[in-house]
């Protein structure tokens, strides 16, 4: 969303200030009016109360969309419910709200973390609207951080320049990543180009964009420097070509 905002005028629905909510919201209002806030705050925990609409895709073996309450562990949905990888690989990686959300590595201690707004934001992202994407072991990050700067690339409107030039330039030295052509500096240069970009534009977009990247880095370094190309070999010094020995001839001093 960029602006004029929704609730603004000239923003909304004939031009007019609008209220924007999720269906998921707007599907809890009936049951709180029927039962009451303080039952509907029994569910979940106390500072993310309710239940959640989470949907689960990837590799999965029962993908769907799965309500659950807030506070319920990773492991409970994406092996209880979601039936884990349902194969012989691991899982490696979560992507907890779809592309815009930083990525997560899946190990013991996240899976035993509650699915809750505060125990993501401790994870370093962002539950937003609960768009689960699994991948397992076999998944490429490099690549798949590719694939989604790719996506805001194309998505960005072109108003805001760190945006429309930043999604462009990360788009760019990905490229030369995932063919083998850049270097250890282009990482640097990826990582700057991504962190300067930050809260430089009018809209949420700009920022989404980044996480890939940023997240990807942070968590998945070592697979960035498995593309990176070897340095070439330093060039060996020439050896200095020999002294040709050279008769000298002595001039006889002149006679007076």
């Amino acid at each position: 969303v960029r602006p004029p905002f929704p609730a603004q005028k000239g923003g909304g629905l004939y031009y007019e200030p609008t209220v924007v909510n999720n269906v998921e919201t707007l599907a809890n209002v009936p049951w709180i009016l029927v039962n009451g806030a303080a039952e509907y705050k029994k569910i979940g925990t106390p500072e993310s109360p309710g239940p959640k609409i989470f949907s689960v895709s990837g590799h999965v073996a029962r993908p769907g969309n799965y309500e659950v309450p807030l506070g319920t562990t990773f492991r409970e949905l994406l092996f209880d419910k979601a039936g884990g990888t349902g194969t012989n690989k691991a899982f490696k990686a979560l992507l907890p709200s779809g592309a815009s959300g930083p990525v997560i590595p899946v190990n013991e201690q996240m899976l035993d973390t509650p699915m809750t707004y505060e125990a993501l934001g401790k994870l370093g992202s962002t539950l937003g609207s609960a768009s689960f994407i699994l991948m397992d072991e076999s998944t490429d990050m490099v690549w798949a951080a590719y694939k989604m700067i790719k996506f805001f690339k194309h998505e960005s409107c072109g108003k805001c320049t760190p945006c429309r030039e930043g999604t462009h330039w990360l788009a760019k030295l990905m490229e030369h990543v995932i063919h083998g052509e850049a270097t250890m500096l282009d990482l640097e240069k990826l990582e700057n180009v991504a962190k300067q970009m930050n809260g430089k534009s009018l809209c949420a977009l700009n920022d989404f964009a980044i996480n890939p990247i940023l997240a990807t880095l942070k968590h998945f370094r070592s697979e960035y420097v498995a593309y990176i190309k070897p340095p070439a070999p330093a060039a060996k010094p020439k050896q200095p070509a020999p002294v040709k020995k050279q008769l000298e001839e002595v001039a006889e001093p002149a006679g007076d």
